[in-house]
C-alpha cells in the first residue's frame, strides 16, 4: 500500500548570526550522554525506571538531542569555502513518541523529529516538518493532540532561537 501524505513545513528566517542560532537551539534541548542513555533505558525493568532514565536527558521544554549532523561541513569540502553552513538536529522525547505510536504505530517513522538550520543569502533559516501534518492522514485524534503539542514545543524553541 502507498499512502500520500501532505507535509506542512514550518520555516523561520532570521538575521541573527548562524552560530548564535545554533547556540540557541542547543541551549533549549537536553544533551544526554547517548551511550549512558541507551544503557539505562535498555536496562530499565519497569516503565517508571524507563521514564526516569528518559527524563534525566530532557531539557526544561521536554526535548533532547539524539544526533547533530553538520551537513554544511560535507558541502564545504567540495568548495573549500567557509559556507554554506547547515546543521541538522535530530531531537525529540521517547515518551512523546510512545504516546503517538500507541495510537498510530507509523508515528515511530517520524519521531524523533528533524530541525534544519541553514545559512542562505537572505539569512538563517530554521525549518521543521510538522508532526501533526505527518499524522493527519491516519485520522487518530489522540495521536494528533500529542503531535500538535510536540509541534508547539519545537516551533516555540525555533522562535526563541531565531530571536
Amino acid at each position: 500500500m502507498i499512502r500520500k501524505i501532505e507535509v506542512e513545513r514550518f520555516t523561520l528566517t532570521t538575521s541573527k548570526a548562524f552560530d548564535e542560532v545554533i547556540a540557541g537551539v542547543n541551549v533549549a534541548i537536553g544533551h544526554p550522554d547517548m551511550a549512558e542513555f541507551e544503557r539505562s533505558t535498555h536496562q530499565a525493568r519497569s516503565f517508571a525506571e524507563l521514564k526516569s532514565a528518559v527524563e534525566k536527558g530532557l531539557s526544561t521544554v521536554g526535548l533532547m538531542l539524539f544526533m547533530q549532523l553538520d551537513h554544511g561541513a560535507i558541502l564545504r569540502k567540495e568548495t573549500g569555502r567557509e559556507t554554506p553552513k547547515m546543521i541538522r538536529f535530530v531531537i525529540g522525547n521517547p515518551l512523546i513518541m510512545k504516546e503517538m505510536a500507541k495510537h498510530v504505530p507509523d508515528a515511530g517513522s517520524y519521531a524523533p523529529v528533524t530541525v534544519l538550520v541553514d545559512e542562505r543569502g537572505d539569512g538563517v533559516h530554521l525549518s521543521y516538518d510538522r508532526m501533526a501534518s505527518l499524522l493527519a492522514p491516519y485520522g487518530n485524534r489522540d495521536a494528533l493532540e500529542v503531535a500538535r503539542d510536540l509541534d508547539s514545543k519545537v516551533e516555540n524553541l525555533l522562535r526563541n532561537a531565531a530571536g
